[in-house]
């Protein structure tokens, strides 16, 4: 099966399974120093707002990166995953001391949780798998209602405009011939479902979430993977801290593969 034939697949949980028998989620955040840039970003700010004893969902876990990272600096952690192969890369990684209670299922259902219960709710992967606007609102508001009062939301998207430059990076034909509107510049949502930061901010705050840090998480990382790569420790540190230092600007927010929200309800 190729990435057209799962375009044709209409069940939804399905259509993701199969997506990541495709696309190999074990190993996209550490794979280098470039894949490292996302991870790292979000990592530095979820650590802004955990307390000592804070409760961590992680829903749509993927291959458990970012809820290893927190059960092994002692914090419980709670982590939610649909796809099949996610679930046993993430089954394989996990030690007896790790205190995570995983376990599998779609990210619209998040009725195993109590309301107000997490000091920090993680939903880095399910807003780009759910094409219905009614679902992507669920998610949201099942995320919102299990967190905690004062407690923080982290929500990611994959940003519109800088794909069209990746993909073009890969193929030298994507302007003319790339899978998006020639006129209005929006992708097909395929295999992802793809956000500008406008559309982004919008879906949060008709849910009434307050918006805390709109972030570029992964930036021009993707488009300079050969240059970052190459770059000895000094130098990539270095980097990192430029990357810090515009990760918010909003002149550069569109600028990225991957958006992250920070919120409250």
């Amino acid at each position: 099966m190729n990435i057209k034939d799962i375009y044709k697949i209409e069940d939804e949980t399905e259509q993701i399974q199969k997506i990541y028998e495709f696309f190999d989620e074990d190993k996209r955040l550490n794979r280098s120093k470039a894949a490292q840039v996302e991870f790292l970003t979000n990592i530095s700010y979820i650590e802004r707002y955990l307390k000592p004893g804070a409760k961590i969902l992680d829903v749509g876990a993927g291959a458990g990166e970012y809820s290893l990272y927190f059960a092994r600096r002692g914090y419980a952690v709670s982590a939610l995953e649909l796809a099949d192969r996610n679930i046993q890369a993430f089954q394989k990684k996990i030690q007896k001391q790790d205190k995570i209670d995983l376990v599998q299922r779609n990210a619209l259902d998040l009725s195993r949780y109590a309301s107000d219960s997490f000091d920090v709710v993680l939903v880095f992967g399910p807003l780009y798998h759910l094409h219905k606007e009614s679902d992507r609102q669920k998610c949201i508001e099942e995320a919102k209602r299990v967190c905690k009062p004062e407690g923080v939301l982290f929500f990611a998207f994959i940003s519109n405009d800088m794909v069209i430059l990746t993909e073009f990076v890969n193929n030298k034909d994507y302007f003319l011939k790339g899978d998006y509107n020639k006129e209005t510049f929006r992708l097909n949502d395929f295999p992802f479902v793809f956000a500008t930061a406008d559309r982004a901010r919008e879906m949060l705050l008709s849910r009434k979430i307050k918006i805390l840090h709109e972030v570029a998480s992964d930036g021009v990382s993707e488009l300079l993977e050969e240059k970052i790569n190459q770059m000895d420790e000094d130098s990539y540190r270095q980097y990192l801290r430029y990357h810090w230092y515009i990760c918010e600007k909003p002149e550069f927010l569109g600028m990225t593969n991957h958006l992250l929200f920070v919120g409250q309800k």
